[in-house]
């Protein structure tokens, strides 16, 4: 019998000692032998459904993980977490739940942890929100952990290109405008989704996929293959092994997830302008932490970054190239060679990131991803903006765009549902900058992604000549002169709720401004007339988000965080 001393570890309150024999009584029934019951318990958490195919190769790639888990003197206990898949809840009420779920996902991974002292954690996820859901939890137990990506999908063809998803959201646009027949629309959504996998292009999901490896949280290497290749099972093993050395070697998540992994994390979001969504996801996770990197100080680091990976939406190359040329540690090579990352800091490897990076040489024969001493731009694909109509902050992501610089008048919507039918009738213009508030944490709930409404101006053509501001978010696939996270949110008051139709606006990236060109006496003047609305939101899981998220800036996390800790999961 395997001789683990379970004194110190979480499931020694199920199955030790005489006073335990009703709840080995469950694990008999279940199958598990004396042996694998004296074992430590390694919880394989999933997010597998069918939503999407973000999600649906996780449960055959969970199975690798448990044989892993075992190979390596583990027991294995497989669980599945939700998912809300941007994808599908896009453009309706639906989005609301997207970043809700973020949090739920992490409350329940931790339930069931807790419920059922679990010692050990492997974590797979597929779609946007359940990546930081599932670190988010990790640093939150604080047990042994390894994140494992589920994968990207493959391009699909259309007419001799590559396609993904955004291409499919732009044809709305294009076909509302008259430039994509119906029965080519029809076409395209056919082919743009060829199998399993998370969106491939430098979205949300693949930006946080690069980031569980820069932060030290999953195996150098393995954010890179796609869903359906076979490769993911293998990593999926790998995983499970080593989050059994972990436990023997005591590494916990807090140990990986220090200030200056986070600071890793931002510098490889900036460098592949990555998703904006990246600065709302990064607080929350130094938040289980307890590390104030609030968003400010990640866009700096964005900013800062040279743009070095020439990656859709603003580029030309999606994750299965990345992959091609040797994965996220081609990218990590050449921005550690560039003197921008700790090399220092502890993976779940077990080595430190420069360690693990030894092997990896950047290859010069492809223009995917470029050294940092040729990047595409100077400045990260990701920045911070912050002035009169933003006073806490926002994000603007300005890989691939023509201007860092945009003058405008403001043209205002209450929800995205009223921008929508606006952009979908052409009621703008070229100059507009089209406001769309009371989509933040409290004031949507939920803060909304606008991909819908920012493709469909993509599609019309107008992309460069118009911008968006917004205190909701916008998806990882947008493109364009877009602003989102603008706080104070306008279910509070911020500047944003203050707007009118033809107030001048000026955006300009470069300096790091937003600002509306209006007096402050003016503004007070409509301050002491503005009142707040209601969300139409009175029960249920989106009430109850509304009542507990924070502003953008910190994550919009729901509970004190590692603050507010008397004891840690992993040491009761």
């Amino acid at each position: 019998m395997n001789a683990w001393d379970k004194s110190r570890l979480p499931s020694r309150h199920v199955t030790e000692g005489p006073g335990r024999a009703p709840h080995r009584s469950y694990y008999y029934a279940m199958g598990l032998n004396a042996e694998q019951i004296q074992q430590p318990f390694v919880g394989v958490a999933t997010c597998w459904n069918e939503a999407a195919p973000c999600n649906i190769a996780l449960s055959r790639q969970a199975q690798s993980a448990k044989r892993g888990v075992a190979e390596a003197g583990g027991t294995p206990r497989e669980f599945t977490t939700i998912t809300v898949t941007d994808g599908i809840a896009m453009g309706h009420q639906g989005m609301k739940a997207s970043l809700v779920s973020r949090d739920v996902i992490a409350d329940s991974v931790e339930l069931t942890v807790r419920g059922h002292g679990y010692d050990a954690l492997v974590g797979l996820a597929g779609c946007d929100k359940s990546l930081p859901g599932l670190m988010m939890a990790m640093i939150r137990l604080n047990v042994p952990s390894v994140f494992l990506y589920g994968g990207s999908i493959k391009p699909g063809h259309f007419h001799g290109r590559d396609v993904t998803v955004l291409d499919v959201f732009e044809a709305v646009g294009q076909h509302a405008a008259g430039k994509l027949p119906e029965a080519e629309l029809l076409e395209l959504e056919r082919v743009a989704c060829p199998g399993a996998g998370a969106c491939g292009g430098q979205f949300t999901a693949n930006t946080m996929a690069m980031v569980s490896e820069a932060i030290g949280l999953a195996l150098p290497g393995s954010a890179g293959a796609p869903a359906e290749e076979e490769g993911r099972d293998s990593w999926a093993a790998a995983s499970g092994r080593a989050v059994m050395d972990l436990l023997r070697k005591g590494i916990r998540p807090r140990d990986v997830v220090t200030r200056r992994a986070l600071e890793n994390a931002a510098v490889i979001v900036g460098a592949t302008g990555g998703s904006t969504n990246a600065a709302l996801h990064l607080p929350a996770i130094a938040h289980e932490a307890g590390i104030s990197f609030p968003m400010e100080e990640v866009a700096e680091i964005m900013r800062r970054t040279p743009y070095i990976a020439d990656l859709k939406p603003g580029g030309r190359y999606v994750a299965l190239d990345v992959h091609r040329i040797g994965g996220v540690p081609v990218i990590l090579r050449a921005l550690l060679d560039g003197g921008l990352l700790h090399g220092d800091c502890l993976t779940v490897s077990g080595r430190t990131l420069a360690e693990s990076l030894e092997g990896v040489r950047f290859p010069e024969d492809q223009d995917v991803v470029r050294p940092v001493s040729m990047p595409l731009s100077p400045t990260g694909g990701v920045v911070g903006l912050r002035g009169s109509l933003a006073p806490e902050g926002a994000i603007v992501k300005v890989a691939g765009l023509a201007s860092l610089r945009f003058e405008g008048t403001a043209l205002c919507f209450d929800s995205e549902e009223e921008a929508f039918a606006a952009v979908q009738a052409r009621a703008y213009k070229a100059g507009d900058v089209i406001v769309i508030r009371y989509e933040g944490p409290k004031g949507g709930p939920g803060m909304r992604e606008m991909l819908s409404t920012t493709a469909a101006i993509y599609g019309q053509g107008m992309g460069q000549q118009v911008a968006l501001v917004t205190d909701g978010r916008f998806s990882g696939a947008t493109r364009g002169f877009c602003v989102g996270h603008v706080g104070p949110e306008a279910a509070v008051g911020g500047p944003i709720a203050l707007l009118r139709d033809g107030d001048p606006v000026v955006i300009d990236a470069e300096a790091g401004r937003i600002d509306v060109g209006v007096s402050e006496a003016e503004m007070a003047a409509r301050r002491a007339q503005w009142t707040p609305r209601p969300t139409g939101y009175g029960s249920g899981a989106i009430w109850k988000f509304a009542q507990l998220a924070g502003p953008a800036r910190l994550g919009a996390v729901t509970h004190p965080g590692k603050a507010g800790e008397s004891v840690c999961y992993a040491d009761l």
